[in-house]
């Protein structure tokens, strides 16, 4: 077949990139990529399109060619193609120089056996250096624009085998100082440096030479497959690692003259580089340094110069990361201060967009200090960062939540530093912040506010707890606040919960304390008891005279289904914590006088519990359960609560269910299945089934008795009513009963019917009349019905053999080995009709009529499979 026409490729690209998972599995899906590879060399098709094709293989080449040989075969096919292009400028070789790469990498083909990588290294390491690689590299307008798209796929090739280029550093070294791309060959040196350095030093060797300048030109290969190998076998660090610098390196004298140049000439260059790509090459050279035994990193020094005066944020970011890395080695005392003042002004300005206002306060909050106070990895403010400096970051209600919260983290290590705060002080950072929390307390205790005003507070109140816990003022004067926001608002009982789980024991219990007095204090009814009944679940322990009379004046007013629940909830938790002494006349009165026959059922329950159980079995009885029931009285088991044991609890599948042989015989389709028990016995098992959509009749449960493993499987029949012939999918759901008592559900793997699952044949026929039979059936079909034609291959087995096999049951009249006539009864109502004649080595066609146009596609599809089975 011919390439495609451009049309035809910008359809399938589309299909593909809609959904490439269903694009492959599809018919033709796996010819993509050799169709794809094929049409690059089509001279028909336009440079455009082709530059389409390329993309694709570039975002989806693990898709294309998943595994090594395929990818090993598109890389080869590739290289190929660019040395077929003619000599004039092409937007496409650049692409296919990516798109080898990009082959190789994804689809784990890179290696010395390779014959795609050692023809791809050559050429790209030849494009690298500025040499003439022949007029299929095109015109010398296009080298510069190659070479930085060869340094590009070096690089990535260094980041998958570390190690692999470490002999081309002193080649790159040279070309620096020639005219060509500055950025690309800065980047593939820092990293190949980079890389060179933590090798050397993990293995322990040195670096003999290797940013001396070497020739290749007599067809020696500067990359070194052994030290990848290394990398992969033993030699890559850790994340811990990563992080904490390379092992110390002592390189020779000589080897660390040659390196101080390399880093002088890569840092002198630098400024040449846009921001992103200086602040990857200096995060490359400063990890690298960092790990050279008595090299001060004055080779920085320099930079910071202009560096301390940027306004590149991945500049001033790296700023940051190399005082992370040096400290006082590299930053004076008086450029800590200047880059502290710059932040902190930068910060307050009024006009940035949130995301860099983030990253200023999050830089002032993480602001690596030379010589930090405390233990290491607890938070506090930079010691040069007062609270002058800092009143133009005071939080206010205006501003957005992200900063409001970033500058209140601010002002809480402040107030931390702040401990010993002047009596009578003015303003100081205690003042703000009660001042902030009593502000976003009134914002959210407005009755109908935006839920998003509570949730701000309430993240707020987590920040101070967090950082302030020890300091007894911040905390009264937090609980305070808190305590006057639930009693105006007590609709906001879920945060105060959700809040309670989170702070530490020293705010929690003080708190809980106020937070139950408000609730007991005021019952209220309907939505403020069912708040307050929520709280009281969370806050209630202690069965005091206070929270009893709450409950007995609630009583009264639950008259709904929720709000005995919620009732009943807190006497479980009062029961739970051993102080349900004082509920015994409470629940009898409930047990009476509820309504609802399920709440009735919980208050006798509990109070049958308290009745018999001692306070640490109670305990254990109401609390979740940790391990398998052990019963420890007639009433409960110890370790399991009594919700798991009236409720239903999602387990695993206990058994196994798989279709059986297929009998076709009787007035409708049955499904013979197989069930088997796997781990335990089972009791009482109730099977349920369900079609999505409405293909089938609603089908009705199975039930066994009890199943047992190691036994035999239990065989079962499912009757099918299809109300159109086709197949479906079963969702199977158990229920059953374990040796424990308790009843449990699960989910089983689905089950399929297959078309052939739903032949059915016709009434066994008078001897003699069977061909008049079918030729009336076969007449009977037109003009209403549809006819067709199916060519159905054999295989080795033969056409006698294939209808016995599958088609044995609905034969009508049979000349064999090369004539059948077969009738199929296709509930509800259908019929299909196959007559296999003339039947030839490899296969036979097939005339088939029936009444139902729909299954047509359903009849090719299965006899075009039978030979596969």
């Amino acid at each position: 077949m011919g390439p495609l026409s451009r049309e035809a490729w910008a359809q399938r690209l589309g299909a593909f990139r809609a959904s490439p998972s269903a694009f492959l599995a599809g018919a033709g899906g796996e010819d993509l990529g050799r169709d794809l590879l094929s049409d690059l060399r089509s001279e028909k098709l336009s440079e455009q399109t082709k530059v389409s094709l390329l993309t694709l293989s570039l975002e989806y080449s693990d898709k294309l060619w998943p595994d090594a040989p395929a990818a090993e075969a598109a890389a080869t096919s590739l290289l190929d193609t660019l040395v077929l292009l003619p000599s004039r400028p092409s937007a496409l070789r650049r692409l296919l120089l990516l798109a080898a790469t990009t082959a190789l990498v994804s689809g784990s083909a890179l290696g010395p056996t390779s014959g795609a990588s050692c023809r791809l290294l050559p050429l790209l390491l030849g494009l690298a250096s500025g040499r003439d690689m022949g007029r299929s590299f095109g015109t010398a307008s296009e080298q510069r624009h190659l070479q930085a798209t060869a340094c590009e796929c070096l690089g990535e090739l260094e980041r998958c085998k570390p190690g692999l280029l470490a002999g081309v550093l002193g080649m790159l070294r040279s070309l620096l100082g020639q005219m060509g791309p500055v950025q690309p060959v800065s980047l593939l040196l820092a990293l190949i440096l980079h890389n060179a350095l933590v090798l050397q030093s993990r293995s322990g060797a040195g670096l003999h030479g290797l940013l001396v300048s070497g020739d290749f030109s007599t067809g020696s290969c500067p990359w070194d497959w052994t030290l990848a190998e290394e990398w992969d076998g033993h030699l890559r660090p850790t994340a811990g690692e990563e992080e904490r610098g390379i092992p110390t390196l002592e390189p020779s004298p000589e080897d660390t003259r040659e390196l101080k140049a390399a880093v002088a000439q890569l840092l002198d260059t630098s400024y040449l580089l846009t921001p992103v790509a200086q602040a990857q090459l200096l995060w490359l050279l400063s990890w690298a340094l960092r790990g050279l035994r008595g090299q001060p990193p004055v080779l920085f020094k320099p930079q910071l110069v202009r560096l301390l005066g940027t306004a590149q944020l991945t500049l001033l970011h790296s700023v940051l990361s190399l005082k992370a890395a040096f400290g006082e080695a590299l930053f004076t005392a008086q450029d800590e201060a200047l880059l502290l003042r710059r932040l902190t002004l930068a910060a307050q300005h009024p006009a940035l967009p949130t995301p860099t206002h983030l990253f200023y306060l999050h830089c002032i909050l993480s602001f690596p200090e030379n010589c930090p106070l405390g233990p290491e990895g607890e938070e506090s403010a930079p010691l040069l960062l007062g609270l002058q400096p800092c009143r133009g970051l005071m939080p206010s209600l205006l501003h957005d939540p992200m900063v409001l919260l970033a500058r209140l983290h601010l002002l809480c290590l402040l107030c931390a530093d702040d401990e010993e705060e002047e009596r009578g002080q003015l303003q100081g950072p205690q003042w703000f912040l009660q001042e902030l929390l009593a502000g976003l307390q009134q914002r959210a205790a407005l009755d109908g506010g935006p839920r998003a005003l509570a949730a701000l507070c309430f993240q707020a109140s987590y920040l101070v707890t967090s950082c302030l816990t020890r300091q007894p003022t911040v905390r009264t004067s937090l609980i305070q606040g808190l305590a006057q926001l639930y009693r105006a608002r007590p609709s906001l009982a879920p945060h105060f919960v959700d809040l309670l789980d989170k702070v530490s024991p020293e705010l929690r219990e003080p708190l809980r304390e106020e937070l139950l007095q408000e609730a007991v204090a005021r019952p209220g009814k309907n939505e403020a008891l069912c708040w307050h009944l929520q709280m009281l679940a969370k806050v209630a322990e202690g069965a005091q005279s206070a929270t009893l009379s709450f409950l007995q004046a609630a009583a009264s007013h639950c008259t709904d289904w929720g709000l005995q629940q919620a009732l009943l909830r807190v006497c479980r938790a009062l029961l739970r914590t051993g102080w349900g002494h004082g509920l015994a006349g409470l629940l009898q009165e409930l047990a009476r006088q509820l309504e609802n026959a399920d709440g009735r059922d919980h208050a006798r329950l509990y109070y049958v519990l308290l009745s018999h159980l001692s306070s640490s079995k109670l305990g254990m009885a109401l609390g979740p359960s940790l391990a398998a029931p052990a019963l420890a009285s007639s009433l409960m088991a110890e370790n399991q609560g009594f919700a798991s044991a009236l409720m239903v609890q999602e387990t695993s599948a206990p058994v196994q269910l798989s279709v059986g042989p297929r009998r076709a015989k009787g007035p409708r389709p049955v499904l013979h299945l197989q069930v088997r028990a796997l781990d335990a016995p089972v009791y009482t098992l109730e099977l349920r089934f369900h079609v999505e959509g409405q293909l089938y009749e609603p089908l009705e449960a199975v039930h066994i008795p009890c199943l047992h493993p190691g036994q035999p499987a239990h065989s079962l029949d499912l009757p099918l009513q299809p109300r159109c012939p086709a197949p479906a999918c079963l969702h199977v759901r158990v229920l059953y009963s374990t040796t424990t008592g308790l009843t449990c559900h699960a989910h089983l793997p689905p089950l399929s019917v297959n078309f052939a699952d739903l032949f059915l044949p016709f009434p066994q026929l008078p001897k003699g009349s069977e061909l008049q039979f079918f030729e009336e059936l076969w007449n009977s079909c037109l003009p209403k019905g549809v006819e067709s034609r199916v060519w159905c291959p054999l295989g080795p087995q033969g056409l006698e053999a294939l209808v016995s096999q599958h088609l044995e049951p609905f034969v009508v009249v049979a000349q064999p080995p090369t004539t059948y006539l077969i009738a199929v009864r296709l509930p509800p109502d259908s019929m299909l009709l196959l007559r296999l004649e003339n039947a030839q080595v490899d296969g036979v066609p097939v005339a088939l009529r029936t009444d139902d146009w729909a299954v047509l596609p359903l009849v090719g599809d299965y006899l075009r499979g039978l030979a596969a089975h």
